[in-house]
């Protein structure tokens, strides 16, 4: 058993993680975009075990590779964000909140092969920006360009980023090392990102397009473009890299293909006629958002936004076969194992 599993949290925390008990199984975290709070769910029950609140709108979630933290994007409202909140999953200690000055808001987010720094793209000034976590301070600013760069993924080996441009509808990789860019197109509302575990390819979904291109990691170079109708808006992978798993946002789906032959595998429907729906960007409907895939576990979990519930997927049987309560428009998901 892990250090994180075994750790105990044996009071509450009025401004940070409230009602956390010792942590006894893996955990979900639920970003609720409208709620300003993270959740932490039993991945056994779905039982809300704990609740951070962060800053305005968070939006994306990343975990540390050692599991000891997790550090949430404030993408903000009618004003744009500029702060990342920091989550400590061992400890309990209050949320602890990093201003990125001028850099405003803050969309995708990933831990950086040290451990100790993230990546973020900050939309509103163009950015990618390196940031210490321990200390808080941003290190280092990478000029991208316009056309809202938003998504991001990175190889395997954490020296090249991957970063999708909703706008533009490209996706672009970016040399870490000497900030050297190129930029290919992919599809109109270029927004999901991910490259597959072994790092021979780069997935994308083009929500506008409602198509899925698979890129050449070194050259961008389109390898592969399939049809995923209804707004693909995220992507995945099983952590065997068999299998990518796609979010389609207004047909309420998670599309399911053989990464290695390309070929669909399964349509798992998400809305039920019988549950309420919220007002999203689609309207009232279910609008599923975030996705993550157990290593552990035949199980995938995928955030569904305007009905305040995670469905929870069985990979073997291919049906929904739980709703999870969230807070208020569930979006970024994130695993503790």
């Amino acid at each position: 058993m892990s250090v994180l599993r075994r750790s105990v949290f044996g009071f509450l925390i009025a401004l940070g993680c409230a009602g956390a008990p010792a942590v006894q199984s893996a955990e979900l975290l639920v970003g609720n975009k409208s709620g300003d709070t993270v959740w932490r769910l039993s991945l056994r029950d779905g039982r809300r075990i704990g609740e951070y609140r962060t800053g305005e709108a968070p939006h994306e979630i990343a975990v540390a590779p050692d599991g000891r933290l997790a550090v949430v994007t404030n993408y903000g409202g009618s004003k744009s964000g500029n702060t990342l909140s920091v989550l400590d999953l061992v400890s309990g200690k209050p949320t602890r909140t990093i201003d990125l000055g001028q850099h405003s808001a803050p969309h995708g987010v990933r831990f950086l092969a040290d451990g100790r720094r993230v990546l973020v793209t900050t939309e509103a000034t163009a950015s990618l920006v390196v940031v210490d976590v321990a200390s808080g301070e941003v290190e280092r600013s990478i000029d991208v360009g316009g056309g809202t760069g938003h998504m991001l993924a990175l190889s395997p080996d954490g020296q090249v980023a991957y970063m999708t441009k909703i706008q533009a509808g490209t996706i672009s990789r970016v040399d870490l090392a000497t900030g050297a860019r190129i930029e290919k197109p992919a599809g109109k509302g270029a927004e999901g990102v991910a490259v597959r575990p072994d790092g021979a390819e780069v997935w994308v979904t083009n929500r506008e397009d409602g198509t899925l291109t698979v890129h050449d990691p070194r050259t961008l170079a389109v390898k592969r473009r399939m049809s995923s109708k209804g707004f693909p808006i995220r992507v995945a992978f099983s952590a065997d890299g068999a299998l990518a798993f796609v979010a389609n946002a207004r047909a309420a789906t998670l599309a399911v293909f053989n990464a290695r032959t390309k070929v669909p595998v399964a349509t798992v429907p998400l809305s039920r006629e019988d549950m309420a729906y919220q007002p999203t960007m689609l309207g009232n409907a279910a609008l599923p958002i975030g996705i993550v895939v157990a290593a552990d576990r035949p199980r995938a979990y995928v955030a569904i936004s305007g009905g305040d519930r995670v469905a929870v997927i069985d990979t073997q049987r291919w049906q929904v076969i739980d709703y999870w309560v969230t807070g208020r428009e569930p979006d970024a998901l994130g695993i503790i194992d």
